[in-house]
């Protein structure tokens, strides 16, 4: 590598590392402070709470490392034009597609670091979350079950348990289930066991009865069931949203490409929906050199001015929203239709052509009425 593209390169890699750090600590204390009051909210430890934040790093970094390098180039562009360095490597006949080399070198670098992260750490931190987030579920179930006292674990259920043996079992136990306004449901039991199972937490309620009071031709009819054994689904009643199911970020790219049938049967999803997953992750790390390369070509068009660079700073940022925009308007777009998988990758065909572009403008001679006063 020549010695210039080493210097460029080396600017570069220092100042995306201080904006990384910066960015990355803002962004992840803002979601770890939301984190940390559900955590201990429900009676969590502090390690608990660190795990779990520790846990959405990944994701908070491959955020956040596409805009640390537009910001490590458009500020190293900055600076080496400051202090005349830029000027004078294009005195020495260096022109701008020849500057932009270690500039693209550092946005490729940059990208297969998101790469890394979307196509591997993430999905790895997603997948363990999730397992936590389950058991952290079934212990908070297990606080419910405390003996000699009436407890309310949701909206219309009532929960009574007598005593607990030593040995775990739940002896003379009483719910009533009353979500439903067209029927009360009553479960009495002589003892039950907490079972855990893919779904959640289950009560076996041994040797019991239940009760359906329900409303028939406006008369109350009662309905009684004996019961040797019984299965209630305690989990579910923790639950707001619904019956469980994993996520697609929580796999691999290569297994969302050809997804499998328990791959789908697990996350509810189509086929289509997983590849994708999968095409959004493939092209989320190509606007990485997209970012640095509109932090850098904005900032060497135009020329000298006494009111600095804040003009060709504002259109880089426009730039970069501009980006950003198609990316998300591709993403809405394929969310909707899933066949629409190859628009995901038109918001990096469009900035390369504006990088490109703005390069073009760049390297253009200009004459005196090209100069800035």
């Amino acid at each position: 590598m020549p010695r210039i593209d080493r210097y460029i390169l080396g600017q570069l890699l220092t100042l995306f590392g201080f904006f990384a750090l910066v960015l990355v600590a803002v962004y992840w204390i803002n979601r770890a402070v939301s984190l940390f009051d559900d955590l201990l909210s429900d009676g969590q430890t502090a390690l608990v709470v660190l795990e779990f934040t520790a846990l959405t790093l990944p994701l908070v970094i491959s955020v956040v490392l596409p805009v640390a390098a537009f910001a490590a180039a458009a500020y190293g562009t900055n600076r080496l034009s400051g202090e005349s360095e830029l000027v004078a490597m294009q005195a020495a006949g260096l022109s701008p597609w020849r500057l932009a080399r270690p500039v693209l070198m550092f946005g490729i670098f940059v990208g297969l670091m998101v790469a890394v992260l979307v196509h591997g750490l993430v999905p790895m931190a997603r997948a363990r979350l999730a397992e936590r987030s389950a058991e952290i579920a079934e212990n908070v179930t297990a606080q419910f079950l405390r003996p000699g006292a009436f407890q309310y674990p949701a909206s219309g259920v009532t929960l009574f348990i007598r005593d607990i043996a030593a040995d775990g079992r739940l002896l003379d136990l009483f719910i009533e289930d009353g979500r439903n306004p067209a029927e009360r449901l009553t479960y009495t039991a002589r003892e039950a066991l907490v079972v855990r199972t893919e779904t959640g937490p289950v009560l076996v309620l041994l040797e019991g009865m239940a009760q359906s009071l329900r409303s028939e031709a406006g008369e109350p009819r009662l309905s009684v069931t004996r019961f040797d054994e019984f299965s209630y689904d305690v989990g579910a009643v923790f639950q707001s949203g619904g019956p469980r199911g994993r996520d697609l970020r929580d796999y691999g790219t290569l297994r969302l490409l050809d997804p499998d049938a328990d791959l789908l049967a697990a996350t509810g999803a189509s086929a289509d929906a997983a590849r994708r997953e999968a095409h959004e992750r493939i092209a989320q790390p190509l606007l990485a050199p997209i970012a640095a390369m509109i932090g850098f070509a904005t900032l060497l068009i135009g020329g000298f001015s006494r009111f600095g660079v804040w003009r060709q700073v504002g259109w880089a940022i426009g730039g970069l929203i501009l980006v950003q925009f198609l990316s998300n308007a591709a993403a809405n777009q394929v969310g909707r239709n899933a066949a629409l998988w190859p628009i995901l990758y038109l918001p990096a065909l469009v900035g390369a052509g504006l990088c490109a572009g703005l390069l073009w403008l760049a390297a253009r001679p200009r004459g005196p009425r090209g100069r800035s006063a």
